[in-house]
């Protein structure tokens, strides 16, 4: 029984080559396994959509591992997902948030070309502001954003600086001493006394990061209830900092919408975000590419996809896929 596993130029291509020769019914007559024929359709549907795609988008990924891709691998495979459920090629461009933030046009002659903009999680402050930059590019000029743990978290303190007037906002991680510490630690945020209360996390900074999976309740009438069509979610975290509740009210008064929040403490934590008077704009704490498959994608990474097609629409700048033509 040798099997041979050739290059291909997709993994996802390799059930389909093993299947052909025949290794399923090798290993289950091995083993003494009765099962019915497998049935490959919807895997053969997911290769036939990767392989002849019938738009292209450009997508904006703007981060500071750039040189190290690899560092995103969930990420870019999740956006592949959405790709496949699209029916788009989905480009992503790497740019780094230091270019961005060295830029003296504000990002704009790295962005505008984009469909849609992509700031991952991360951790440091080197590029912070880049990230903020492009975000805040986004926001104004109704580009579709996707923000994802720290693109959540830096989308909260661009609107707080840029919107709600806050300035000198910022999270604590990065500005100890900062006067609107709009993310932060909970025990840096909360006291006893309902109170600004810093102090040193040294000590315990493996026990105060939020793990796993955690129950998110979305709010009605919102974009992310419309993109994953239930009322409550679950979405695995990796992340100490979180939105400083005391902000919200303040951000809220503004335009910020939080459109999903934690079931699991009394004082509920800020899940998603999301901006009512933009094209698509939505930004979550958790990790959705971490439960994005290539037969079903994610929700919020297909609807990402689908934002960014429409922003094409309206722009007037399709582009078309160039099909496979197969002897």
């Amino acid at each position: 029984a040798v099997i041979s596993v050739v290059d291909a130029d997709s993994i996802y291509k390799i059930p389909a080559m093993l299947h052909d020769q025949m290794l399923d019914e090798i290993v289950c007559h091995k083993l003494n396994i009765l099962a019915r024929a497998a049935d490959l359709s919807t895997w053969k549907r997911m290769i036939d959509a990767l392989e002849n795609p019938e738009r292209d988008v450009d997508i904006a990924f703007v981060g500071k591992y750039v040189d190290l891709t690899e560092s995103y691998k969930s990420l870019s495979e999740a956006l592949i997902h959405a790709g496949i459920q699209t029916r788009s090629r989905i480009n992503i461009h790497y740019i780094d948030s230091e270019a961005v933030e060295r830029s003296t046009d504000g990002g704009r002659a790295l962005l505008d070309p984009m469909d849609a903009i992509l700031v991952p999680g991360g951790f440091g402050r080197r590029g912070v502001e880049g990230k903020i930059g492009a975000i805040r590019y986004a926001r104004e000029n109704g580009v579709p954003y996707l923000g994802i743990c720290l693109g959540m978290q830096l989308a909260v303190v661009e609107y707080a600086r840029n919107v709600a007037g806050l300035a000198g906002a910022h999270s604590t991680e990065f500005e100890r001493d900062t006067p609107h510490p709009v993310i932060g630690l909970i025990t840096e945020w909360m006291s006893a006394e309902g109170k600004l209360e810093r102090r040193d996390e040294s000590s315990d900074i493996g026990g105060t990061m939020r793990l796993g999976g955690q129950t998110c309740h979305l709010a009605a009438d919102s974009l992310a209830r419309e993109i994953y069509g239930v009322e409550q979610i679950i979405e695995r975290h990796r992340h100490r900092y979180e939105v400083n509740n005391q902000y919200l009210a303040q951000l809220e008064k503004v335009g910020l919408r939080v459109s999903g929040r934690s079931l699991d403490t009394v004082d509920p934590l800020c899940e998603m975000i999301e901006l009512p008077d933009h094209p698509w704009f939505v930004a979550c704490q958790f990790h959705p590419e971490f439960t994005s498959t290539p037969r079903a994608g994610h929700p919020l990474f297909s609807a990402f996809a689908r934002a960014a097609l429409a922003r094409q629409d309206a722009r007037g700048m399709v582009k078309r896929s160039a099909r496979k033509v197969t002897s």
